[in-house]
């Protein structure tokens, strides 16, 4: 089933049945906010204020739906604390067979859900003007690889799509907040635009008021009954749209990766996510030790617009004949990977060309479960052999310990009978750190120099 399904299609019976169930939602509604309020009857944030949203009629930035003037100020209190829009804008609201497919979609069921530590996720830059202004703030949990990819295309964006000269780090840490914001809101309309093949982006958003069906309890998804869905045609002005309401995908307690996730499978579509899957992978997300991870085809599909389940080239035939699908084109930013990954049940996976050598100098790597960031600010490093003799990679690792990039130097052009000698500058018995190893399935027998940096991660 696809999003383009809209309200006016459905028949008159469909309608009357859905004006009763609002009417029945309306009392749920109320029973719900109640229910929330057992534990606090008096919901406030941690400054001891009431948690409410704000908005403004011309300042606000919202798109008004086509031939209507400007909705008028109001405020309102958002149960649970989450940014909203205003349910009058030209979306539509998700049904219960959307919702319905969009669980199955994710967890195969319409039981499991997003935990906490999904919950809290955001996209949230470090400091503006500061060695990691470039950098988005990450946390452990299951929600880690979308924002690593996304960071990844934040850093092309930055350094390779701009119009600027200055591509080097000087320039990544030189930004300030609306140039984050800017950047952030042309990466997640490129990715949703991508994974539309081209011809649309769908961004999800949660409204004041419940659309749909409860398909879940209120006290452990309390709003996916309230999610709009705003389709659009244009990349632009789906960025500008993102741009409008950054909100609800950077703010605190705005789930907005979560958000960013549902955008993603809308903006792909059912039947699109159907024909990319294959045996190995049935649904999007895996659950493992009580967390709720990414499968390779949602970091695929981040990375490449389409949820290929594998890392391999091209499509290839499994034991039982069946046909397992890996990655068709050249992506923008690369991948790289050491070590098992319990998202696919500690397989270890055979990374390809097509994402070993992106387009751009820029790699996700996978360390064993935790994604980290490699990137080379001169672009010609993929496309010149002589640039790949000695040069350097930053990495970022994504941990709140990181205070700023670590430059690398990497040497490809030492000789078998100098290895020996190159490590017993280290001391014997010298153990390569994860992000060496790393660094290797693309470089094999490089050397990494970390400049002074003691090796981690």
């Amino acid at each position: 089933m696809d999003t383009e399904i809209s309200v006016q299609e459905q028949s008159p019976l469909e309608l009357d049945l859905n004006e009763i169930t609002r009417k029945i939602l309306f009392l749920d509604k109320w029973r719900g906010i109640f229910r929330l309020g057992t534990n606090n009857t008096n919901p406030q944030n941690h400054d001891g204020n009431h948690t409410c949203a704000e908005e403004t009629g011309d300042g606000s930035g919202m798109l008004r739906p086509k031939g209507q003037g400007q909705l008028p100020s109001s405020s309102f209190c958002s149960l649970p604390k989450l940014p909203t829009i205003s349910s009058e804008l030209s979306g539509f609201p998700i049904s219960p067979a959307m919702a319905t497919m969009l669980q199955r979609s994710l967890f195969g069921n319409t039981v499991d859900v997003l935990g906490r530590d999904w919950r809290r996720a955001h996209f949230k830059f470090h400091r503006p003007f500061s060695d990691l202004a470039f950098a988005l703030q990450v946390e452990k949990g299951g929600a880690q690889s979308i924002q690593m990819a996304v960071q990844g295309s934040i850093i092309k964006h930055l350094l390779f799509s701009r119009e600027r000269k200055d591509c080097n780090l000087h320039s990544l840490c030189n930004l300030s907040q609306r140039e984050q914001e800017k950047a952030l809101a042309a990466v997640l309309a490129d990715v949703l635009w991508t994974a539309g093949a081209a011809e649309k982006a769908v961004v999800c958003f949660v409204t004041r008021d419940i659309n749909s069906t409860p398909i879940l309890d209120y006290s452990s998804n309390n709003f996916l009954e309230r999610l709009q869905l705003f389709e659009f045609s244009e990349k632009e002005a789906a960025e500008k749209f993102i741009y409008d309401h950054l909100q609800c995908f950077q703010g605190e307690r705005s789930h907005g990766v979560i958000l960013f996730l549902y955008s993603l499978v809308f903006s792909r579509t059912f039947e699109r996510l159907q024909k990319d899957l294959d045996v190995t992978t049935t649904h999007l997300l895996q659950s493992r030790a009580g967390s709720i991870l990414c499968r390779q085809a949602v970091i695929n599909m981040v990375l490449t617009g389409r949820a290929s389940p594998n890392v391999f080239n091209g499509d290839e035939k499994g034991r039982s004949g069946e046909t397992l699908h890996g990655v068709l084109t050249r992506s923008d930013v690369g991948y790289l990977q050491w070590g098992k990954d319990a998202s696919e049940g500690d397989r270890l996976l055979q990374v390809g060309s097509m994402l070993k050598t992106p387009t751009f100098p820029i790699w996700l790597c996978n360390i064993s479960g935790n994604y980290s960031i490699l990137f080379c600010t001169n672009r010609q490093l993929l496309s010149d052999w002589k640039m790949e003799r000695v040069f350097d990679l930053h990495f970022y690792s994504g941990q709140p310990s990181q205070k700023k990039p670590v430059q690398l130097t990497i040497d490809t052009h030492s000789h078998h009978w100098e290895g020996e000698h190159r490590e017993d500058k280290h001391g014997s018995g010298r153990r390569f750190s994860p992000v060496e190893m790393a660094v290797r399935t693309k470089w094999r027998e490089a050397t990494v120099n970390w400049n002074g940096t003691i090796p981690f991660f």
